[in-house]
């Protein structure tokens, strides 16, 4: 099973409007939304079944036995990141500040602090005729990178017969895309013509660089300014990195997504544009093999 990983240097660029629309010309058998932090391809992606949910479990926390503990304040004097709550002679833990170091419990002389697995998100899985898998990290959970792993595992369980998959990546390059981006066969780069996406993108190339992943490369919105569009164009060109399209700025996509439609069932210019990048990247894809 070939898998194609759609990333954005930034958020707002159209990668997730670009992952639900390639998801449909596909006819994939097999995708997953890897942006653990915000998951919303599921809004988009056609999805009407309730998943099956599993509890993801990050690093320990400590938790303070409140029949054992004496109130001495030992924890509370040793934590170095401020974790403990003190109310009176009362102690207890605060779990977004808990780094799971376990000091706490090595100075309580009363036994009253123990090391108990974090439940730090939940793993969804959506399994009809088409496999989805999907996650979400709870606030102040710090094992993203992880997370990611776990969904993407969950797409071993497709069908022999998916030839393809489509990941639907996080913005930024952090430990997520790493994640994301490791065993992966190709990754398309959906950018802007703005500054700051110019930017993100070359750190998001480098990084693929960095595992040696194939690129692609398209722009959206490119109307919107021409000249970084062209800028971006021959910084493909000189790199030897496959620039697969253009997609203008379009209001009825704009609709569309709103309304949580796949930009491949509305009739429009940006639609159509999609879908030729959709067949050039399956052009890179066939002479990767």
């Amino acid at each position: 099973m070939k898998k194609l990983l759609i990333l954005s240097g930034k958020g707002g660029t159209g990668k997730t409007t670009t992952a639900a629309a390639f998801i449909d010309f596909s006819k994939a058998r097999a995708f997953a939304d890897c942006d653990v932090d915000a998951p919303n391809l599921h809004l988009v992606a056609g999805i009407e079944s309730e998943p099956r949910r599993m509890d993801y479990y990050g690093s320990e926390k400590a938790v303070i036995d409140q029949t054992k503990c004496i109130g001495c304040g030992a924890c509370y004097k040793n934590c170095r990141f401020d974790a403990i709550i003190k109310a009176g002679t009362k102690f207890s833990v605060n779990p977004y500040a808990c780094e799971g170091c376990g000091v706490c419990m090595y100075t309580c002389p009363a036994d009253a602090v123990t090391m108990e697995e974090d439940i730090a998100g939940e793993l969804m899985l959506y399994q009809e005729e088409r496999l989805f898998s999907t996650a979400k990290l709870k606030m102040g959970r710090g094992t993203s990178g992880k997370l990611v792993t776990e969904v993407k595992n969950k797409l071993e369980y497709a069908t022999a017969t998916a030839e393809l998959a489509i990941i639907d990546g996080s913005p930024g390059i952090g430990c997520p895309v790493i994640a994301s981006i490791s065993g992966v066969d190709m990754v398309l780069v959906v950018t802007e013509p703005s500054l700051s996406g110019i930017s993100d993108m070359k750190r998001i190339l480098r990084t693929a660089e960095i595992f040696q992943t194939r690129t692609a490369v398209c722009v959206n919105k490119f109307d919107t300014c021409v000249e970084n569009t062209e800028e971006i164009e021959k910084l493909c060109l000189h790199e030897g990195i496959p620039f697969v399209g253009r997609i203008p700025y379009d209001k009825k996509a704009s609709d569309a997504i709103n309304a949580g439609h796949s930009l491949a069932k509305v009739n429009c210019p940006a639609r159509d544009a999609l879908h030729q990048v959709f067949e050039n990247v399956m052009e890179v894809f066939a002479e990767s093999k």
